[in-house]
Order: structure tokens, then sequence, then C-alpha cells
């Protein structure tokens, strides 16, 4: 390491003898600088100029900045241990901000890091030189030997206490310089990003957060529902078609509700006003019976076949008769008022005396081992149809040949083969095949 070039030692009053173009300060020069060169070595070697990308990470959102080569030994030639540049003239009193040689605020018109972020300033080139105030490289228990301008702690300059004192505080003043490398980098990453050079980052940056949190909108994250099917109602068709559980032997609560809603009657024939009643308490679908009620009646192939008759559905006023859905037990209460008994084969019945046509619940629901279970459909509306057959007046009627459709009034649900003659299952008065 190079000496002072032509100067000596002052006179013990802090004075230097010119002997060059200028008057040494009794501190070595530093060296010149040596030519950039890629760095090598352990990733873990610091870089004081710089936060290496290993050891320090980089910063989010911001390019890291590039490395300042050299190795550690430059920092050491240039500003000793106790982090004084050796080439300072008089150097920065950390304490007043005074430069040692003039006497002058050295901070005076710079901007904090603030306003610095404020008017969004360029940052400096990575290979520039940061100067940062730190106390006299001074030896512990020794005389100062600072330039004339910094004054000395508690009083006389060359005195002990003063010695000693500095020499204490010379050892802080290291841990401040290390602080205040730090807070100028920071200025410097902070005028990066105001300056805009890393927006691009900063988005793909912010991308990978939401990634990795799942707090983005496209993520699956933990408490992000996962999306739900379309539900598709079933059509009228697949609710006639599928079979719902229920007891053989339920016994619901005996009372009725009226299924709320009208329907016109859609021909010109005799007119048949009906409403349509529900047990309560048995969990099937009042208004999917009452549509099939009002559809299978004012069918062509049913009794309004050729305008001869025309039902309406009405919910208040006085009906012609009421289409009832029954638990088993309430339908057999119903029928025995009439002298009919349907507790033996668990079958429906036309209430005579009363106004009620009754419709087994369970045969509405489970349908019979003569039409089968993919029958359910068509069995439905031959139980609408039979039972109301009655209240038009129709007795039981059974099939005279064999193979042929029974007729709607047979009581398809016991059998389709009566006194030897089978024949096949049909839902209609008037079929038309």
């Amino acid at each position: 390491m190079e000496g002072v070039s032509g100067a000596t030692a002052g006179d013990g009053e802090g004075a230097a003898t010119r002997t060059g173009a200028e008057v040494g300060t009794g501190r070595r020069r530093r060296a010149p600088a040596a030519p950039e060169q890629v760095r090598g070595g352990h990733p873990e070697q610091p870089e004081w100029s710089a936060p290496a990308p290993e050891r320090y990470g980089t910063w989010q959102g911001v390019q890291a900045r590039p490395q300042v080569p050299g190795p550690r030994r430059e920092f050491v030639e240039a500003f000793g241990t106790s982090g004084r540049r050796k080439d300072a003239g008089g150097g920065q009193d950390p304490r007043t901000g005074q430069d040692a040689r003039t006497g002058q605020d050295s901070r005076a018109g710079q901007a904090g890091p603030e306003e610095k972020h404020g008017r969004a300033t360029a940052a400096p080139a990575a290979s520039a030189t940061l100067t940062v105030p730190v106390a006299p490289d001074v030896p512990d228990g020794s005389e100062s030997t600072a330039g004339p301008g910094v004054p000395a702690d508690g009083g006389a300059a060359g005195s002990e206490k003063a010695g000693s004192e500095k020499g204490s505080k010379g050892r802080t003043f290291t841990g401040i310089a290390a602080a205040a490398v730090t807070t100028v980098l920071a200025v410097v990453v902070a005028g990066q990003v105001a300056d805009g050079g890393g927006s691009h980052d900063t988005s793909r940056a912010a991308g990978a957060t939401e990634r990795e949190t799942g707090a983005g909108p496209a993520s699956r994250g933990d408490n992000r529902p996962e999306p739900k099917a379309a539900v598709v109602p079933l059509t009228y068709a697949k609710k006639m078609s599928t079979l719902y559980p229920l007891d053989p032997k339920l016994e619901a609560t005996g009372k009725f509700s009226v299924v709320p809603g009208s329907a016109k009657a859609p021909g010109t024939g005799r007119k048949y006003r009906y409403r349509v009643d529900i047990e309560k308490g048995m969990g099937l679908d009042g208004m999917l019976f009452a549509e099939a009620v009002q559809k299978t009646l004012n069918d062509n192939r049913s009794w309004a076949h050729d305008g001869a008759k025309t039902f309406e559905r009405i919910s208040s006023g006085q009906p012609d008769f009421v289409i009832t859905l029954a638990s088993p037990v309430t339908t057999a209460k119903w029928c025995e008022k009439s002298g009919l008994d349907t507790l033996e084969e668990n079958v429906s019945c036309d209430s005579a005396a009363t106004d009620r046509v009754m419709i087994n619940a369970y045969r509405w629901a489970q349908g019979s081992e003569t039409f089968g279970d993919s029958k359910i459909y068509p069995y439905r509306q031959m139980l609408i149809n039979h039972e109301v057959g009655h209240r038009l007046g129709h007795n039981h009627e059974s099939c005279r040949t064999p193979g042929a459709l029974a007729p709607v009034m047979q009581q398809q649900t016991k059998s389709l083969d009566i006194d030897g003659i089978r024949c096949r299952a049909n839902p209609w008065v008037y079929p038309t095949r």
C-alpha cells in the first residue's frame, strides 16, 4: 500500500508541510483504481459496493444491480479498516456533515431519499463510487491525525482523553459506515423504480407472487371454490320417467294441501273443472302431479278425444271433482267411505260417495310389475285415465283379444291376463296403435 508522497507528519499542532502540488493531510492516498475485471472467488464473499445476489438475493420487482468487480482487498486499500476514504482531502465530519478541509456543510443542497424519489431521479451507474461519511482512521489510544476543521471530542486536540474517545468512536463509526452503505443502496434501488426501469419485472414478479400464494384470479388456492357444473333442470318427460322412493305401507298426515295454480281448458267440448290436492308429509312433487293430470286428460287419446270433453284445473272455487294424491293408508280410508277395499293390493280408487278421485301415492311413485320400471311414464297416464274414467261413469272392462292392447278401464295394475287372455299394457282411452 502506498504512503503519502513528499509529505511528513505534523509537528504536534496538526500542521503539514507542502512538498508537492497540494498539502498532505497525514492520510494515506488511495491507490489508482484497477481496471474492471470479472469477480471470482466464493459466492459468499461480500461486495461492499453493492450486495451480491448470491448473499442477499434479488430485489423483488427490479433488476439486480450488476456486481462491481474487484476483491475486498481494494476496499481495504481505499477505505482502511475504519471505512474512511484514504484519498479524501479532509473527509466529512459524521456529526456535523461539514467538509474537514473547507468547513462547509457538504450536505447543503442535496436532496434526501424522499425528494430524489419524488423527482424520479435516475439511479447512478453501477460502477459509481459511493462516498460514505465515516470516522477517521485512528488507532485505539493514539493521537488524532485529522486535518484542520475537525473539532476534537471534549476540547483540546491531541490530548490523551480525546485520543482515547476517538479510538472508541472509530469502532462505532465503522458500524455506521456499513449502515450508510446499505442506505445509499436502498436510495439507488428506489431511483431505479422511480425511473420506470423495473416496471416490466415488477408486474412479472407480482404475477409470480400471486401464483405462489394462490391470490391471483386464475389461481387454485384452497379458499377458492371449485367451478360448479351447470345444473340443467329435468324435463317433464324425464320427471315422469323417474321412479321415486315411497313406503308401500306409508301413512302420512291425512291432511291435504291444494296445489296452487290453474290451467285453462284447451278444448270446446263439455268442460269439467277439477282441483288437485296432495297429502302433506310424503315428499312428492305436487306440481308434477298436477301437470301430469292436465296434460293427460286433455290429450286427444284420452277422454278429450275429438273435442268431446275438456278439462280445466282450478285452485279455488267449486270443482266437479278433486283428484287427490295420497299415501296408501290414507287412500284406503277414503276408498272405504265408498265401500271399496284398496289395502289388499295397494291400488287406487274413485271414492264415488265423496268428491275425491284417490290416486295411491305408492303406485304413482313405484308403478307396477305389469308395466315394469321402464314404463313408469305410461303407467302414470293409465292411473289418471282409469280413475277419472270411473268418475265419468265408466266401469271395468277386460281384454277379449289375445295380444291386443288392454282397455284403459281394465285393472291393469293387478293383471294383464284376464280369463287366460293376455293383453298388452295400454294407458289410453283411444290408443293410436
